[in-house]
């Protein structure tokens, strides 16, 4: 359907998740398969679930898959907000992701606005 390597919501989620890979390497070790790992997927869901629906046969289903994105976008702000909370990721960090992240929720909920609007 879409070209999803042009959205540009698409470009910053997967910047988004690189960021999120070279944050989370700093976390401690027990929490590679806890925390850290929640984190990892969290991120990687938001531009995957964009590429999954841009490859999908209609609006309606690509619409789907950019609502699991958001959620996947919320999910990840919780978990970081809960890693700042354990001393894991600095406020300054947890502050510049969320800005990230608003930015980029703010573009999926533009792109799903405009899908049901034809």
């Amino acid at each position: 359907m879409n070209n999803y390597k042009e959205l540009k919501v698409w470009q910053k989620s997967v910047d988004l998740a690189v960021r999120i890979y070279e944050t989370t390497k700093h976390f401690p070790r027990e929490e590679v398969y806890g925390l850290t790992s929640q984190i990892r997927r969290s991120a990687i869901s938001i531009p995957s679930n964009i590429a999954e629906g841009a490859g999908r046969n209609s609006k309606k289903e690509f619409n789907n898959f950019l609502a699991i994105s958001n959620g996947s976008s919320c999910e990840l702000e919780t978990q970081l907000i809960i890693a700042n909370k354990v001393d894991f990721l600095d406020v300054g960090i947890l502050h510049a992701l969320q800005m990230e992240l608003s930015e980029i929720q703010k573009m999926n909920w533009s792109l799903q606005k405009s899908l049901t609007q034809d």
